[in-house]
């Protein structure tokens, strides 16, 4: 092995800021990655089965409790404050004690009120569950794109990033899919819908017989050595020469980093980082969930049946996954904010079709097409947010941001049913398309460009797009 590799790396009394040091020099992914990539998508699978849960439950939920479109705003809502909580705390807990436990703690978290969901009596019961199972799974999600930031590659985190949300968007469909099967059962039948988000505590089992601590995170605390951790970053590292065909560039070490205060966030150049990742989520989730969380109730606002709601919701469902995967080939090669603009321009055309050509065919088409892009965006957005703090202050500059989009969707919740019961279906559609191109527009014209951008290509990044 030349001098370079492994067997060179500075003497164990350095500290375990050299396994971080170590952990950015390895160009590529590893097998290790992979095995991390499937458990990952199985916490992220369970956990967007849980978040779109209610929204294909609402129609029967209208029928069986007599629900507004009120009370469907209020129950979503209630899942956003949550969201809102847990994304502050979750994000809060993972730069002081880790991202492990909270990841692995949130899993089960969320699991538990998903499964205690399915008692529900009445709204207020439901609603109150849909507050706490909220908050276990923003917890999870925010922390979770965090580890994958500091345990993969920068030149190809981005990319990853999108796989393992386009492996998670497999629980939309799923979600779609269940209740298609079995709200039609009959009375009490969209109980099931909850129960199979809970099954996100089997992937809790997983992880925590074998996830890691993000060494980087350890790094920057200037925790004491781990054998473990020496042996994994020692194990990634022969994984990698072997790939490449040739030793590792020599460790360059950082300083270890104290924990970061809020008030960091909200000063200088970082202050305006946080406003413009704040900002882009408050209008992603917006449109988003303005679009994904309504599709089943407005459809049968529009005279169409249950069952040809929820078959319709169903078919649009199906793009979450190639959504996530169509920003694989780009998400590394081009600037995050030009991509994040591009593609929310034609998301807000293709929401206003969807609102105001009332034909099958144009239901299925634009909103196949608006719920795909939606999805690349999502991708793109979460990495750029991901990486754009400081790893000191990640965690909570990422729980400020995702938890501002969660408190925006509280009242988002409160707006679509009122826009809808004051001037219609048409204003809906309008408002959610607005809300896509301004967030395009304050990436465009307010974002900054982190260090991963498509400039830094390499012919390492086009070797992994191959592989996958």
């Amino acid at each position: 092995m030349g001098p370079a590799g492994p067997s060179a790396v500075p003497a164990a009394g350095t500290g375990i800021v050299d396994l971080a040091a170590r952990l950015d020099r390895i160009p590529v992914v590893t097998p290790t990655h992979r095995r991390w990539v499937g458990l990952l998508g199985l916490l992220f699978v369970f956990d967007l089965v849980d978040l779109n849960s209610f929204a294909y439950a609402a129609p029967a939920l209208r029928s069986e409790w007599g629900l507004s479109i009120g009370g469907v705003g209020a129950i979503t809502s209630a899942g956003f404050v949550g969201m809102f909580l847990g994304a502050i705390v979750g994000g809060r807990l993972s730069d002081r004690v880790g991202r492990r436990p909270v990841l692995i703690g949130a899993a089960f978290f969320y699991s538990l009120f998903s499964l205690l969901s399915v008692f529900s009596t009445g709204p207020w019961m439901l609603g109150a569950l849909r507050v706490l199972t909220g908050f276990g799974l923003q917890a999870m999600t925010g922390v979770l794109l965090v580890w994958v930031s500091e345990m993969f590659p920068r030149s190809l985190r981005g990319r990853y990033q999108a796989l393992l949300l386009a492996i998670g968007l497999a629980g939309v469909p799923i979600a779609a899919w269940v209740a298609r099967l079995v709200v039609p059962m009959g009375h009490g039948a969209w109980r099931w819908i909850f129960v199979v988000g809970a099954l996100g505590a089997v992937g809790g089992v997983i992880a925590l017989r074998t996830l890691p601590e993000s060494v980087r995170w350890r790094a920057g605390h200037g925790r004491t050595g781990d054998p473990r951790e020496e042996e994994l970053v020692a194990i990634m590292e022969r994984q990698a020469e072997a790939r490449t065909g040739e030793p590792l560039p020599a460790p360059v070490a950082d300083r270890p980093i104290v924990p970061g205060r809020l008030t960091e966030l909200l000063r200088g150049a970082t202050l305006r980082k946080t406003v413009v990742a704040s900002l882009a989520c408050v209008f992603l989730i917006l449109s988003f969930y303005g679009f994904s969380s309504w599709v089943p109730t407005l459809l049968v606002e529009r005279g169409y049946t249950t069952a040809q709601s929820l078959t319709y919701s169903s078919i649009l469902a199906i793009a979450a996954v190639p959504g996530a995967l169509l920003a694989m080939p780009i998400i590394d090669r081009f600037e995050r904010k030009t991509v994040i603009l591009g593609i929310e321009v034609v998301v807000a055309v293709l929401l206003l079709l969807f609102g105001l050509i009332d034909h099958p065919a144009a239901i299925i088409g634009c909103g196949f097409g608006a719920a795909l892009l939606m999805q690349t965006g999502v991708a793109t957005l979460y990495t750029y947010i991901a990486e754009v703090f400081p790893l000191h202050l990640r965690g909570l500059g990422s729980g400020i941001a995702n938890g501002s989009g969660r408190l925006a969707g509280v009242l988002g919740g409160f707006g679509v049913a009122a826009l809808y019961s004051g001037m219609g279906l048409t204003a809906v559609y309008a408002y959610i398309a607005i809300a896509a191109l301004l967030m395009g527009l304050v990436m465009a014209l307010l974002g900054t460009a982190p260090r991963t951008a498509g400039s830094r290509r390499s012919s390492a990044v086009d070797q992994e797009l191959s592989d996958v």
